[in-house]
C-alpha cells in the first residue's frame, strides 16, 4: 500500500487536474463510435465508400481495442503508467488526425481503426491504474465515478457532438478537436504521479492467444447481425451449413480456453503469465468485471435501441436526438460523483443492487411508453432513472476491482475491466439489434399477411423479399421505397400502418429483453463486498 500513501500525499492539491486528466482521456476513447453513427452516410460520402464501410471501420475499432487490451495492460507494467498513458495518446492522436484527414477508407481504416484502437488499448488499462496510484483508498470511488461517468456520457452526448458538427460544419472537426484535447493532456501529464516500471517480460504466445481468441469472439458477434449468430441468413456466407459466427464463437472459446491453460502453466513453472489465472479467482475481482460485463451489456443494448425510436420513429434529427439523451448524462454523473461524496461509506453491494433496480423500472418504463401515441417526452424520465442506474454502479465498480488485488496489479486489473466492458458492449449491442430485427421481422410479416387491405401477390411478394430481415426504417424511407417500387397509395398506407406497429413491437421487445438481462445481472451482485474501498472497517 506504499504506492497509494505516496499518492494520496502527492496528489492533494492538483487531485483536481489529475482527475479531468483521466476523465478526459476516458471520454475520447469512447467518444468516436457513437459520433460515427449518427455520421456514417456524410462520413461515406467524403471518402468515397458505403455505409457498410464505415461499419467496417467502427467495427475494426472495437475489435483491435477489445483484442489488445490484456496485452496493453502489461506493457503498461513493463513502460511504466504514465509512459504507456503517453505513448498512447500519441499514437491516438495521430490516429485522431490521419482521420481528419483521411481523403478514402483505407486511409480511415488506419488512422481510426487501427491507430486510435492501439492507442486505446494502451490509454485504458493505464487510466484505471493511474487512479489507483494518484488517490488514496478512500477517494478512489469518487474519481473511479468520475472517469466511469466520462466515458458514459461519451456515449450519451456522443450523438449530439457528431449531428452539430455535421449539420453545421463537418465530422472532421470532432477528430482535429481530439487531437487539440490529446495535446493539451501532454502538456500537463507530468501533474500525474507515476510508478517505476515493473521488471518484466513479455508473454508472446500468451499475447497471440489472447489477441486470436477474443478477436474472433468480438468479430463474430460483431458480425452476428449481418450473418446471423447460428443459422445464415439468406444472403449471408455459410461455413458448413451455418454461419460463420458460430464457427468464430467456437474456436474463439476454444482458443481463450488455452491461453487461461498456458497462463495456468506458465504461472506454476514460477514464470512470468500475460494474466495470472488466480486473479479470476478472487471473488471480489471477478464479481467486479461480471457487473462491469452486466452494466455495459445493458447500457448498449439500451443505447442502441433509444436511439432508433428518436431517429427513425420520430423521425428527430441526429442533434434533437442527443438532447433527448442528455437527461441521462446529468443523472449519472451526479450519481456517480455524489455518492462517493455525500455517502463515502455507503455498502457497494446494496449500491450496485439499488442501481441495477432503478435501471430496471427506468427500462420497463420504456417497455410501457413505446405505443402509437407515443412521442420524445417518453424517454426523459426512463433517461433519468437509466442515468441514476449507471452512475450508481460507476460509483463502485472501478474502485471494487482495483482494491480486490495489490496496487502493483492495477494495471491488469485495468486491462480485465475494459475487456469485460468492450466485450459486454459488443454483445449487447449485436444481441438487442438481433432481438430487435428479428421481432420487427416476424411482426411485420404477420401484419401484412393478416391485412385485408394488402393484395395476396403483395403479400406473397413481401413475405419472400422480407425473409432474410426486415430493415428498421421510418415512416418517409418507406414510403419512398414503396413509392419508387410503383405501389399504389391505398396498398402503401396500410403497410406503413402496419410497419409502424411492427417497429413499437420490436422495441418493447428489445427493451423487455433489456430489462432481462438487467435482473440476471442482480445474481453475481453477491460477489460485490459490503464494506466501502477505504473504510476502516474493511479487511485487508
Amino acid at each position: 500500500m506504499g504506492d497509494g500513501q505516496v499518492a494520496g500525499s502527492t496528489t492533494q492539491a492538483g487531485s483536481g487536474l489529475v482527475l479531468t486528466v483521466l476523465a478526459s482521456s476516458q471520454f475520447l476513447m469512447t467518444l468516436d463510435s457513437s459520433v460515427m453513427n449518427v455520421s456514417m452516410a456524410t462520413v461515406a460520402e467524403d471518402v468515397g465508400t458505403s455505409i457498410t464501410g464505415i461499419q467496417t471501420a467502427i467495427t475494426l475499432y472495437t475489435l483491435v481495442m477489445a483484442t489488445l487490451m490484456i496485452t496493453g495492460s502489461k506493457v503498461g507494467s513493463m513502460m511504466g503508467r504514465r509512459r504507456a498513458f503517453a505513448l498512447g495518446l500519441v499514437i491516438y492522436g495521430a490516429g485522431s488526425l490521419t482521420t481528419a484527414l483521411a481523403p478514402n477508407l483505407a486511409v480511415l481504416l488506419i488512422g481510426w481503426s487501427f491507430l486510435e484502437g492501439v492507442g486505446a488499448a494502451l490509454i485504458m488499462p493505464a487510466i484505471v491504474a493511474l487512479v489507483a496510484t494518484n488517490f488514496p483508498a478512500q477517494k478512489r470511488p469518487a474519481a473511479y465515478g468520475l472517469v466511469a461517468a466520462a466515458g458514459a456520457m461519451a456515449v450519451a452526448v456522443g450523438p449530439l457532438i457528431g449531428g452539430a458538427a455535421t449539420t453545421f460544419a463537418s465530422w472532421r472537426y470532432v477528430f482535429v478537436g481530439e487531437v487539440v484535447i490529446v495535446v493539451l493532456i501532454l502538456l500537463v501529464l507530468s501533474k500525474v504521479v507515476d510508478v517505476p516500471p515493473s521488471k518484466s517480460r513479455l508473454d508472446y504466445v500468451g499475447s497471440i492467444l489472447s489477441v486470436v481468441g477474443l478477436g474472433m469472439i468480438v468479430f463474430g458477434v460483431l458480425r452476428s447481425s449481418e450473418w446471423g449468430w447460428v443459422q445464415a441468413k439468406p444472403d449471408g456466407p455459410q461455413l458448413v451449413g451455418l454461419s460463420p459466427v458460430v464457427w468464430l464463437l467456437i474456436v474463439g472459446l476454444l482458443v481463450v480456453y488455452g491461453f487461461l491453460r498456458w497462463e495456468g502453466r506458465l504461472a506454476a513453472a514460477g514464470k512470468e503469465p500475460l494474466l495470472d489465472p488466480a486473479m479470476l479467482r478472487n471473488r471480489e475481482l471477478s464479481g467486479g468485471l461480471s457487473m462491469f460485463f452486466a452494466q455495459f451489456l445493458v447500457q448498449a443494448g439500451v443505447f442502441f435501441a433509444v436511439p432508433l425510436f428518436l431517429s427513425v420513429v420520430l423521425e428527430l434529427s441526429a442533434l434533437e436526438t442527443g438532447v433527448r439523451i442528455l437527461p441521462l448524462s446529468a443523472a449519472l454523473v451526479l450519481a456517480a460523483i455524489g455518492i462517493p461524496k455525500l455517502l463515502p461509506t455507503a455498502n457497494p453491494r446494496r449500491v450496485v443492487r439499488v442501481g441495477l433496480l432503478v435501471m430496471i423500472f427506468g427500462i420497463l418504463m420504456l417497455v410501457a411508453g413505446m405505443d402509437p401515441g407515443a412521442n420524445a417526452a417518453v424517454v426523459m424520465i426512463p433517461m433519468l432513472f437509466m442515468g441514476f442506474g449507471l452512475g450508481c454502479l460507476s460509483s463502485q465498480l472501478g474502485a471494487v476491482t482495483v482494491s480486490a488485488v495489490p496496487d502493483d496489479r492495477s494495471t491488469e486489473v485495468g486491462g480485465l475491466q475494459n475487456t469485460a466492458t468492450n466485450l459486454g458492449a459488443s454483445l449487447g449491442t449485436a444481441l438487442i439489434g438481433s432481438v430487435l430485427i428479428a421481432t420487427l421481422t416476424t411482426s411485420a410479416i404477420a401484419g401484412i399477411e393478416n391485412n385485408p387491405a394488402v393484395p395476396v401477390s403483395v403479400q406473397q411478394q413481401a413475405s419472400t423479399d422480407m425473409a432474410s430481415g426486415v430493415p428498421f426504417l421510418s415512416t418517409t424511407q418507406l414510403r419512398s421505397a414503396l413509392s419508387d417500387a410503383g405501389v399504389d397509395e391505398s396498398t402503401a398506407d396500410a403497410i406503413v400502418n402496419v410497419n409502424e406497429d411492427a417497429r413499437l413491437d420490436a422495441l418493447r421487445v428489445a427493451f423487455a429483453v433489456a430489462a432481462l438481462l438487467a435482473i440476471a445481472a442482480l445474481f453475481p451482485t453477491a460477489r460485490i463486498p459490503r464494506v466501502a474501498v477505504g473504510d476502516k472497517r474493511a479487511t485487508s
